[in-house]
């Protein structure tokens, strides 16, 4: 009796220990991680009720795209994401009134930029303002400081 056993290695009939993730609690608003070179962001569709279509067509013209749930099919396989099933947005990516939009990053940081324009502007005009008013006997400083202080004792 001559009887061949097969053996197989240790290593290769042993399964990886998976590492459980520490429990969260779920996100409504979990999204698909953004393709390089994009951001994604949740865009407003509807509010109380109402549908919100000129903050709609105001992040379309700012070059927001809307995500559909068949592209992050494709990508990433089979999801959890919520999909809008009818509608004016079947067929997207959305939950509670919220699409999710998607938009190139030199878009963002140009935007960030134009407000960063706009903010330094502003500060400029108030500290303008500020300095005509300005006298010999009470000159003003701009300081652009914000401090902290603790209620302290009572001085004697």
């Amino acid at each position: 009796m001559n009887e061949t056993t097969e053996r197989t290695s240790r290593s290769s009939s042993e399964t990886k220990s998976v590492r459980n993730k520490p429990w969260t609690p779920p996100s409504s608003l979990d999204a698909p991680p953004a393709p390089k070179g994009f951001v994604h962001r949740w865009i407003r569709t509807e509010f109380m009720g109402q549908e919100d279509t000129g903050n709609v067509s105001k992040k379309l013209r700012e070059g927001w795209e809307f995500v559909r749930a068949e592209e992050i099919k494709n990508k990433l396989g089979d999801h959890d994401y919520p999909v809008i099933r009818k509608g004016q947005y079947q067929g997207l990516i959305g939950v509670g009134g919220l699409v999710l939009a998607r938009i190139p990053e030199e878009i963002v940081e140009q935007r960030k930029q134009y407000f960063k324009n706009i903010t330094a502007d502003q500060i400029k005009a108030v500290d303008n303002d500020i300095l005509r008013e300005q006298r010999p006997e009470m000159p003003i400083n701009v300081n652009r400081q914000s401090r902290v202080t603790f209620g302290g004792g009572r001085k004697s």
